[in-house]
């Protein structure tokens, strides 16, 4: 793993590039456990990695910082967790994602943490549950179109090639 992220960002030397790796996590779920050891990780192999550490802010934007560190990074790695769609901060964050996939050729690589990756793809399961809620609110509010984005940004992570964590010992 070190290696790939390695060439990647001597690669990209010329761009304009703030960080190695971005970490996009639903922080309740995961940030006491698995993404420290991640992102400790990274750092300790002198991986410059972006993750927010405040907590999620309720009923606010995602911020503009937030955005720009997307845009900034050479390489996303998504944690999707059983809560991840919980959080429409998560979701605007990975709709970020996907679009400088597309337009800057970022790098994005899924790690499916103790959920499926077909209840991820096809939002079933715990997704299904959360964007139940997510359409019955928007529908409220009259836009609809901000669910199905989120929606298709999912299914496009899921159908990366990526980890799926639930096949190794504690995750």
């Amino acid at each position: 793993m070190t290696s790939s992220f390695s060439s990647a960002s001597s690669s990209s030397s010329s761009k304009p590039w703030i960080y190695d790796v971005f970490l996009s996590i639903r922080g309740e779920d995961t940030r006491k456990n698995f993404t420290d050891h991640l992102y400790f990780t990274l750092k300790d192999a002198g991986i410059n990695t972006f993750r927010d550490d405040n907590e999620l802010r309720r009923g606010e934007d995602i911020s503009t910082e937030l955005l720009q560190a997307i845009q900034k990074s050479r390489i996303s790695v998504i944690v999707l967790s059983r809560n991840y769609a919980n959080s429409r901060w998560c979701l605007e964050e990975l709709v970020k994602i996907m679009e400088c996939r597309r337009s800057c050729r970022q790098l994005v690589f899924p790690i499916f943490y103790d959920v499926d990756p077909s209840d991820v793809r096809k939002q079933t399961g715990s997704f299904a549950e959360a964007f139940a809620r997510h359409e019955e609110r928007f529908v409220l509010q009259k836009d609809k179109g901000k669910v199905a984005t989120w929606r298709m940004a999912l299914t496009e992570a899921a159908n990366l090639s990526g980890w799926d964590l639930r096949n190794v010992a504690d995750g």
